[in-house]
């Protein structure tokens, strides 16, 4: 027999089925809340508890700092597969044979060209452009050169389009840096990977032989990969929300990348960077910070460390502070603004008062470091966390969009005045 929660007001019970899920989530499906009741609504702001939509893609367990794509542990998909391949499981539900994993590389290769008038709106921008601005309109004309929808219920459409802004996304990227550094525009190379050619386009010098170094690409395919998805965040339920309008896939993703941009949110690696750097100009004194961030009466706080959604360590850190220290190891580099942050990560970790709160660094701090030891501007960190979160919102715009998912339109409570009888100005 399922199980049922009941609801009682004003004397009056409602009875709502409750949805188990396959890791025994419990939601209480509330969708005939207002028919039933003649009104009634929920509040939460936030959506703290409220699920928005069933989904099958990204399991995530704060409490036991569990995430899962598709079923398959993080730890296992940043040790075992690339990043294409956990973009293609995201994606399409299962992880790629060698023929579906080479096609699927192929087909985005045959797609990298950008339009050259992409050039001309890119053109338009300053160079004090902020590039998540940059990157989100770029993104949103993407339309203007391929302008039929997406014809969700023919598989092949549906893969053309996917492979399309899988190839565009990261020339945009790339270009969006370059612009910034007064470099001139790269394609890369289609005979790297994914990864390598994301890093050639960022990288590469028009005066100098590009090379690739392993350790560097396997930090960033590592940081890609666990940035991938992360459930109904603010960005994805915006990818979600406005995809569920019948919106193109290219409008959907430039929204999440504005939702993306927000301090709160993808801005949080960069929060990192900066918060170091303001340490470092007040001397460089670790102590003098650690002891601000333990007095409650001190407004000054640790970014980077603790996570709203993960109660325990972030498993995600777990995986890349190794990649930090290889990084950091191989490319030898001195800065007193990484010095800082090995410091703080240090205390963090053995310090009583962090470990009983469990304020370990999360993921935002450790890819900051790598961003920043990798040479990557710090307003481009967010940018970056975009590359990595693409398959993901692309998964999530598809499945919603193939379960017909209704439009989102949430309710409200009024608070505002009464009727009142309007006023001619003579009278206000």
């Amino acid at each position: 027999m399922s199980k049922i929660a009941t609801l009682e007001i004003d004397g009056n019970k409602y009875e709502f089925p409750i949805i188990k899920g396959t890791e025994n989530e419990l939601g209480i499906d509330i969708k005939t809340l207002r028919g039933v009741t003649g009104g009634v609504t929920t509040i939460d702001p936030g959506f703290k508890n409220t699920g928005s939509c069933e989904s099958a893609i990204t399991f995530l367990d704060g409490e036991k700092g569990i995430l899962r794509y598709r079923g398959y542990s993080i730890e296992e998909l940043a040790e075992k597969a690339d990043f294409l391949e956990v973009a293609y499981l995201l994606i399409f539900g299962e992880l790629p044979t060698a023929e579906q994993l080479d096609k699927f590389d192929k087909d985005i290769k045959e797609e990298s060209h950008v339009d050259e008038d992409m050039k001309k709106i890119l053109d338009g921008f300053p160079k004090s452009a902020h590039p998540m601005g940059v990157l989100s309109s770029l993104t949103s004309a993407l339309i203007a050169f391929n302008p039929g929808s997406v014809d969700v219920d023919s598989e092949e459409a549906m893969y053309n389009a996917i492979v399309k802004i899988m190839a565009k996304f990261p020339v945009l990227a790339a270009w969006t840096m370059r612009k910034r550094k007064s470099l001139p525009l790269d394609y890369g190379d289609n005979s790297l990977s994914y990864v390598e050619n994301l890093h050639k386009m960022m990288f590469a010098k028009p005066n100098k032989a590009y090379e690739l170094n392993k350790i560097v690409i396997d930090a960033l395919d590592k940081l890609l990969i666990l940035h991938a998805d992360h459930e109904q965040n603010c960005s994805t339920s915006t990818v979600r929300i406005v995809g569920s309008s019948h919106a193109g896939l290219f409008a959907s993703l430039s929204a999440g990348i504005s939702a993306l941009w927000g301090p709160l949110h993808g801005g949080a690696n960069q929060a990192v960077i900066e918060m170091l750097e303001a340490i470092k100009e007040d001397g460089g004194d670790t102590a003098k910070y650690i002891q601000k961030a333990k007095d409650k009466e001190d407004p000054f706080r640790l970014m980077g460390f603790g996570h709203r959604v993960y109660k325990n360590f972030d498993p995600r850190a777990k995986i890349i502070k190794k990649s930090a220290e290889e990084v950091l190891g191989d490319l030898g580099i001195e800065d007193p603004v990484l010095d800082i942050a090995k410091g703080l990560s240090q205390v963090a970790l053995e310090d009583e008062y962090f470990v009983k709160r469990k304020l370990y660094p999360n993921v935002d701090f450790y890819s900051g470091i790598i961003y920043r030891a990798l040479g990557i501007p710090t307003e481009m960190f967010t940018v970056m966390f975009a590359l990595g979160r693409l398959p993901g919102w692309i998964s999530q715009w598809r499945e919603m969009r193939l379960r017909k998912e209704p439009i989102g339109r949430p309710r409200q409570i009024y608070t505002g005045e009464n009727l009142r009888s309007f006023k001619d100005i003579a009278d206000r």
